[in-house]
This record gives C-alpha cells, structure tokens and sequence, in this order.
C-alpha cells in the first residue's frame, strides 16, 4: 500500500505544511473574538455510518485481544471505531487470519467490510501496460468466476458469524503496481453485468485517489449504478477542491458515500504523536464529512503512523480521530453548520439519540473565543472533550449555555468536541434508526414478524402521497427502466406517479406503475437503507407489500414482504424536496413512513400494442453447479441458440428440477412452480444463431445432479 507515488504525494503535503507552521509561528496573542457558528438542527444532510481502519494481519500482524478493545471500545481511553475494513486474501486457505478481529469488532457492534486486491491467481493474466511488463489483470472470461470469488468470502464470514456489511470489487484499481489493474471500462463492465450476482452490498470502485474517469461510467449506467450499493473513495493527495461529486449528488440517490482508505499527513517513521502536524487528521475528516462521505476509514489501525501505535496506545492522531469516532455515532445525521467562522477555524455538527454534536478545528497559532448558537433546537448541558498539544481528548470543565447558545474558547492548534444534550421542548424528529448492527449468531428459531393487521384496498389506480412531504411517489425522470429510481416529487399526474394496486395472497399487494413496471426493493434485501426502484414484474418477495393502518383514516405505512414486514417504505431523512429518495427502513411510524393512496384514472396508453406471438423453437440448455450446500446452491445457466435464426429480443421458457430463488443477468418473466420464463437483459438483445448466453442464479435445496426440460425459446 505504500508505495513510491503516495510517498511523493504525502511528502508533498508534509512540506507545505512545514512551510505554514513557519509562517505562522507568532508570538502568543489574547483570545481573538470570531463570528458565530451557526447550527440548524432542521437543516439535514448525509447519514454517518461510523468511523474506522483497516486489519491486515497478513502484512501488518493481526491486533490483539487487547488491541481489539482499544479499537472498538468506547469507553476511556478507547477509539470508539465503529468500521473495521479486512482483506479478502486470493487464497482461500487464508481466510481464516481474519476472524479474530472481526468476531471482535462484531461484537462491540462495528460493521465489517471487505476488500481484494488480487484475484485467484487462475483467474489473472500479464499484460504489458504503458511499456510495463507482466502487469496483471483479470481475464475477461473469468468475470462471473471472480464474482463467485467475492461470493464464497461472503458466505465464509457468514458461516463464522461475521456478517459482511458490503464487499468491494477492488482495492485501486487504478493504482495497481503491485496488485491487479483495472480500466474504468472493465470496471465498468463487471458492475453492469456480474456485480448483480454478489450476495452482499457492493463498494467501487476505490480509486486510489477519488479520481472521477473510474466512477463516472458507473453513475452513467443504470444497470451498473443499481448494482454499486457504495461508491468508495480513497484519499490519497486528494486536494479539498476534488472532494466533491456534482455527478453523484445527480445521480446518487439512495447511494452511500465512503471514504475507505487514507493515512495523512504522512506515513514517516514514528509520526503518529507529533502536533501540531496530527491535526491535519481531523481536518482531513472534517473536509469528507463536509463533502458527503458518510464514512471515513483509515489505513492501517496500529502503525507507527497510524491511530494506534505499535505498543498497542492511542497515538495524537488516533485522538484526533476519536473526536468524531467516540461522540459522531453510526445513524446520526450531519446537520447544517458554519463550515468557517474564523480564520482557521472549522466547525462541523451532527445530531442524534435527542444530542447536537459539534467538532470544531482551531488550526491557527492563537486560541479563539467562539459562539455556537443552535437554531430549531434547545441545550439543557454541554460537556467538552479537547486533543491539543497536552491533552488528549481531555473532558474539561462543563460550559455554561444560554437556551440555545454558548460560548468556548478554542485553544490554539485544537480539536474540541461539544456533547450537547437538547432540551425536551427540541423540536427535532427522532432521525430513521441507527445502522444496522451485524447479530453475531442467527437466532435459531425465527420470530413470525408477518402483519396480520393489514388493510384492505380495491384493486385499481392510485396516487402514493408522504404525508410528512406532501408529495407524490414517482419515478425519476417519469422514465421507465429495470433499476430506475422512486423518489417523491410535487403532484403533476404524470404516469410515473401513476400506481396500479393488485391484491395478492395473505395480505400482500402489488404496485404497478403507469410506465409499466413494477415497485421492487432492491436485490430483494432486508437492510435499512436499501433502494426503492421500479424493475419488470418478476413475482419475488422484492415486489410485494402490504398496507397497515395507522389510526388516521386512509393513510398506511407501506411494509415490504422482502422484510417479513418489519420495514417500510420510507423518504430517507424526513426530505421534503422534489427528487427526496425512498428506500426501505425499519418500520417505527415516523412521519416520513406514512402513505396516503388517493384513488386516480388510468394512465394514458397503457395497453401495450399486441404483438403476434412468435412459435416457440426448441433449444439446447446447461446447468454448471458453482457452489451447492445443504440449503441451496449457486449455478450457471448457459443458452444456446440452435434454430438457425437469429433472435431479437428472445424469450425462454424452461423447468428445473430444483427451484430458483433468484437470478441475474437475466429478466424472470413469470414463473409457475419450477417452470420459468426468462427474458434477456437489456445489454444483450441478440442470440445470434449458433451462439450461446450464459445467466447465473441460486437455486433452493435439492439434488446435486439439477436437470432442465421443456426448454422452449422464442
């Protein structure tokens, strides 16, 4: 990971930081006066996911139980790390090095996320790149193998009780002198048409340097952005001013922002403890968090530069770190703040569990007096916790507070955190829950969740309207397409905001919409967050809901059955703006949970043209079991085209003596017990003649020897 250019890369900032520290090293001045700091509580922005570093024990050693507290504790002298970050070895045999610590930091409730940076070695190829010999790659017929890959690393955590929060394809793929390189196209390539398979959350592409030309085409594709969960980001020599994405805020919705990877300002021998240079930590988080990430990940835990030294203690820039990790908790939302009240002064601010967290940065060489006024909001206490050139997060004497505001001095060259408790008269809503904290161990008999107090509505069309936004449902841009975003927007009645409800079984109902597809949470997950999207009619769990009362007459929280009821449709942090997005959430009849269905006419053309039917035309198929347990398997399905004709838009119908439970790279069409209609995907309209397409799905439990009859194709 430390290699020639970051060096060069950090040493830079190394030295114009020295030359700053020259030119304002001034004799000691009284406490300077500065503009307030403005906090609006009301104001929301980015969910925070928490705060952590990377375990390596391959090349770093593995932490100790000791260590491991020091880390994912939050108690005194603690880092309250809430993210650890693991490798995903290409050696399966090596898996096992990662447990300990990530057992470890599962059960202090951190989320654990993976990332690879090399591929089987079966799977990689040399190439000559820029004149450089045996550089490597991933061969390019090897794609949905390296997606089992990721796959089997999932499903080995799961199996040891670490239950990965999101996998990444690559570790910088555009920094690889040392590992396996991708172009933004071949990035490209695997989001849109394998990432689909992964049984996990998906980070990319982790450029080394936040560089735009490896995400933009992923932003830019539909299929591949529905299949990205997280775009990750790493930090090296990324200047402030490239921080931030116009084109994710565009086309981001429903997308987590992580930085996953930086050490700054350098990684010197024996760095971690000097001052003021490890304020330069904080400031680097400040700048993230100002620019949306949601999460901040450091490189190394315990490095002689990093937040833990090599003796296993907290480290001046570890402490610059836990003044966000210990009071910034994963499921507080960043609110609105003065970014710079003051010359050298950065504030920042956060709310949750009914408490206003403010971070402010003194990087100047002389203290200041700063006031911090709190609107939409009242303080009952503030407790201060300060790192400076003495202190180490140090809780000093409690602040007195004049109902929403206070005043505090900031020493030079600090970084203080104020803890402020909110009185009850706050006006603030509760935020929609913390993340998810991983369960060590499956409960061994699932709880029946299902709703059986539902309601019942006529089939016929409708409009979906939040009662906290007073806006409609609707799909982005009135544009229908598998993987297109649902949103909120004000009411215009175009098709898009335009819901044909289906009664089904047991309560559930359907939502399709006047551009012809149907409502569907994303992959079909159960996690807080995930996406709203429209998809075509499948028949999954993913596409079916059940309304609930709420004791006001004719509004309802919309559950998902992907969910066995326990979460809802949702409008992500109470947004109240047009294009505001709607995932799925934990259902706790917050405002922004509450639907109201008012009865609406037929869109206009939604009877489709017939279309004569083609006659079916038989074909050949094969099944290859990648990976089969006692529960289930993982197989690939390969298509071959023998009618002599080219096709078009083909169909193919076909039974399985083991059932589906799910697929990809391919579109369900509907199906009747084993028996299933297949439809191809939008990159691949043509089956030529004699050609053969290969589709990946999982299969339920059953014989190992899976057979396929009545294959039809049209």
């Amino acid at each position: 990971m430390i290699t020639c250019i970051k060096k060069i890369f950090t040493q830079l900032s190394s030295y114009v930081l020295a030359l700053a520290l020259v030119i304002t090293i001034l004799p000691p001045n009284e406490a300077l006066a500065a503009s307030d700091a403005i906090i609006n509580l009301s104001s929301e922005y980015q969910t925070i996911r928490g705060f952590g570093g990377m375990n390596h024990p391959a090349w770093a050693g593995d932490l100790t139980s000791v260590q491991r507290e020091t880390a994912f504790g939050n108690g005194d002298n603690q880092l309250g790390f809430s993210i650890l970050r693991i490798h995903v070895d290409e050696n399966k045999n090596n898996w096992a090095r990662e447990l300990e610590t990530a057992k470890a930091a599962v059960a202090k409730g951190a989320i654990v996320f993976a990332s690879p940076w090399n591929p089987p070695s079966d799977m990689i190829e040399t190439f000559t790149r820029n004149g450089v010999a045996n550089q490597k790659r991933l061969k390019y017929d090897k794609y949905a193998a390296y997606a089992q890959h990721l796959n089997d690393f999932v499903t080995y955590m799961k199996n040891n009780n670490v239950n990965l929060y999101a996998i990444s394809v690559q570790n910088e793929p555009d920094y690889a002198h040392d590992w396996t390189w991708w172009t933004p196209q071949e990035m490209l390539n695997f989001m849109k048409n394998y990432a689909g398979s992964i049984n996990c959350r998906v980070i990319a592409p982790e450029s080394f340097q936040y560089l735009k030309n490896m995400s933009d085409p992923i932003l830019n594709d539909s299929q591949a952005l529905a299949n990205m969960d997280i775009l990750g980001a790493h930090f090296y020599g990324t200047s402030i001013s490239n921080m931030s994405y116009p084109l994710f805020k565009q086309k981001g919705a429903g997308k987590d922002l992580w930085m996953t990877e930086v050490y700054v300002p350098n990684s010197d021998n024996n760095s971690a403890d000097r001052w003021p240079e490890a304020i330069e930590v904080s400031y680097n988080m400040h700048n993230a968090l100002e620019n949306g990430f949601q999460s901040y990940v450091w490189w190394y835990i315990r490095r002689q530069y990093g937040p833990m030294k090599e003796d296993g203690t907290i480290s001046k820039r570890g402490y610059c770190m836990a003044q966000y990790s210990k009071f910034v908790r994963p499921g507080y939302v960043k609110v609105a703040a003065t970014s710079n009240p003051n010359t050298n002064v950065y504030v920042s601010a956060y709310k949750g569990d009914n408490k206003a967290v403010i971070v402010a940065i003194n990087k100047g060489s002389s203290a200041i007096n700063q006031n911090f006024v709190i609107n939409n909001g009242s303080i009952k206490s503030v407790d201060r916790y300060r790192t400076s050139a003495n202190e180490n997060l140090a809780k000093t004497a409690n602040i007195d507070t004049s109902n929403s505001s206070f005043w505090a001095n900031l020493p030079a060259n600090s970084v203080s955190t104020f803890v402020c408790t909110l009185g009850s008269s706050s006006p603030i809503e509760p935020t929609p829950t913390p993340s998810p904290t991983p369960t060590p161990t499956p409960t061994p008999t699932p709880t029946d969740t299902t709703v059986k107090d539902y309601a019942v509505l006529k089939d016929g069309w409708y409009y979906i309207k939040n009662t906290n936004a007073q806006k409609y449902l609707q799909v982005k841009d009135n544009t229908g397409a598998n993987g297109q975003n649902v949103e909120i927007g004000t009411g215009t009645g175009v098709n898009g905001q335009k819901w044909y409800l289906t009664n089904m079984s047991n309560g559930y109902v359907t939502f399709k919409n006047g551009l012809d597809y149907m409502l569907d949470v994303a992959n079909g997950a159960n996690v807080d967050g995930t996406n709203i999207q429209i998809y075509s009619v499948n028949g999954m769990d993913a596409q079916k809901f059940k309304l609930v009362p709420t004791g006001t007459s004719n509004v309802y929280g919309i559950l998902t059955k992907s969910s066995v009821d326990t979460k809802s449709l949702d409008v992500y942090n109470f947004g109240t703006a047009d294009g505001s997005n709607v995932c799925e959430w934990t259902y706790y009849k917050n405002s922004c949970q509450m639907w109201v269905l008012e009865p609406c006419s037929a869109p206009e053309s939604t009877t489709p043209t017939p279309t004569p039917e083609t006659p079916s035309i038989p074909a050949s198929m094969n099944i290859k079991i990648i990976s089969d347990w006692s529960e289930g398997a993982t197989a690939e399905i390969t298509i071959t085209n023998n009618t002599g004709k080219d096709l078009s838009g083909w169909t193919c119908t076909f039974t399985t003596s083991r059932p589906i439970s799910a697929l990809w790279n391919a579109q369900l069409v509907n199906s009747n017990g084993n028996t299933y209609t297949i439809s191809n995907p939008s990159w691949q309209p043509l089956l030529t003649a004699g050609s053969s397409y290969t589709f990946g799905c999982t299969m339920g439990s059953g014989s190992s020897d899976v057979t396929i009859t009545n294959v039809s194709l049209k």
